[in-house]
């Protein structure tokens, strides 16, 4: 008899997974799900962007092992489980125009070959709902964009016995959820609290970029601001990635958990019927048992497709 539910993450680099999504698959993790982060790229190709390190010997000589061992600390601080998709960082092309995608990097790889991989997993970790990135990739890098189209295509194929017959025994995901943390509305209530508090805002930029900047429609919002002190713990593991004294860390930790203590999702597709407001990911789905027969059932029908909505 199933006696757990199971959340997927998917992500296009090690550190990802701790800013976007963080504090909910902690808490999930408390809550006695079991939660798996998928990584489809090690980031070897990503800048060191704390100054403190930059200028480190064995940052310079071997980045990717870096990167390795701090998603390993991260994980073990969210208390996740955690799998190297195994493609290679694409990079993020600057320039005007900007440069040619490097041969054989994640992006550029066929759909075909990164959804078969991603569909394997699915099989065998056996999820109820994963989470991703939505069709921007958040933010336009190519590997956040091809993990956007990858985690759609094996979400699509997983459970169809007849895709993939090598890659094992069909399961089907019962719900993807976009990550959308950094929200406009979010951003601008925290940058309000900053001045209202007499204090000087980190997103004065942000928001000035963001002048056209429409919002995408959030189905569900976890409380989760308990977790919001782990979710740093584990963004700070990345110590490459991030510089503790950086824009990620200005707002009080307190004033982010009374102003927003919710992490936010835009429900994509699901085969159960999503309400106007969820608190949880899993709702709908009723016990691990009851989910993971749904899964299995093989005539499955879509209840919603959020992705009408977007377009």
């Amino acid at each position: 008899m199933e006696q757990t539910l199971r959340l997927m993450a998917v992500h296009a680099h090690p550190d990802d997974e701790s800013s976007k999504g963080a504090a909910t698959m902690a808490k999930y993790v408390a809550d006695g799900v079991e939660v798996l982060v998928v990584s489809c790229t090690d980031g070897e190709r990503g800048d060191v962007l704390n100054p403190a390190l930059r200028n480190d010997p064995e940052i310079l000589r071997n980045l990717p092992e870096v990167r390795r061992r701090e998603m390993a600390k991260a994980q073990q601080i969210l208390g996740v489980r955690h799998i190297w998709l195994g493609f290679v960082d694409s990079g993020l092309p600057e320039g005007d125009p900007p440069p040619p995608l490097p041969e054989g990097c994640f992006a550029l790889e066929p759909l075909e070959v990164t959804t078969e991989a991603l569909v394997r997993v699915i099989r065998d970790f056996r999820p109820h709902v994963m989470t991703t990135y939505d069709e921007s990739g958040g933010y336009p890098h190519p590997d956040h964009i091809m993990c956007h189209t990858v985690s759609m295509s094996a979400f699509a194929a997983a459970g169809d016995q007849g895709a993939y017959e090598q890659a094992g025994q069909a399961w089907q995901p019962l719900k993807i959820y976009y990550n959308q943390t950094l929200t406009k509305a979010r951003i601008m209530a925290y940058h309000d609290a900053m001045e209202a508090a007499g204090l000087e805002s980190p997103y004065s930029e942000w928001i000035a970029r963001w002048a056209d900047r429409g919002e995408r429609a959030i189905t569900t919002k976890i409380e989760c601001a308990d977790y919001f002190a782990l979710r740093d713990q584990a963004l700070l593991a990345h110590a490459t990635q991030v510089d503790p004294d950086g824009t990620w860390f200005k707002v009080p930790l307190r004033m982010q958990q009374q102003i927003w203590p919710t992490e936010d999702f835009e429900a994509a597709l699901s085969y159960v019927p999503i309400p106007a407001l969820e608190s949880d990911l899993f709702a709908g789905l009723g016990t691990p048992e009851q989910a993971s027969a749904l899964a299995t059932s093989g005539d499955l029908q879509i209840a919603y497709d959020g992705r009408k909505e977007a377009r």
